[in-house]
């Protein structure tokens, strides 16, 4: 991932066994990470068991927040994709209880459609 996809807010793949080892101390004894995704600092992380939105906070993002969401609590999704003139695809997330969906950049590098067939696999 360069420079200017991290200023645009765009995400890229990342190794899940990478991601697992850094989440070991968040995750349960039988979880693993599946996928990955980073967003400049911040990482989208799908395991067997949930969703996990990584927040690194601050200048030097020593603070972090970990948002969890099981799967059952994901009401719907929506994907749009790249286009000729808009080379972002974006993945809303509407979780139960909450009006305003989680919202992640993809960059056009990344399949889109992989997401989501991911995130379907747990939801549907």
């Amino acid at each position: 991932m360069g420079i200017f996809d991290g200023m645009m807010n765009n995400a890229s793949e990342v190794d899940a066994k990478k991601v697992e080892q850094e989440l070991s101390d968040l995750l349960a004894s039988s979880e693993e990470v599946e996928h990955a995704y980073k967003l400049v600092r911040d990482l989208f992380v799908f395991t067997n068991k949930r969703l996990i939105l990584v927040d690194k906070q601050g200048v030097t993002g020593k603070k972090t927040e970990y948002h969890s969401i099981p799967y059952q609590n994901i009401a719907h999704f929506s994907v749009e994709t790249a286009g000729t003139f808009d080379l972002d695809a974006e993945l809303k997330i509407w979780v139960s209880g909450s009006s305003t969906p989680i919202e992640k950049t993809f960059n056009k590098q990344l399949n889109i459609y992989k997401v989501q067939a991911v995130l379907a696999e747990y939801v549907c």
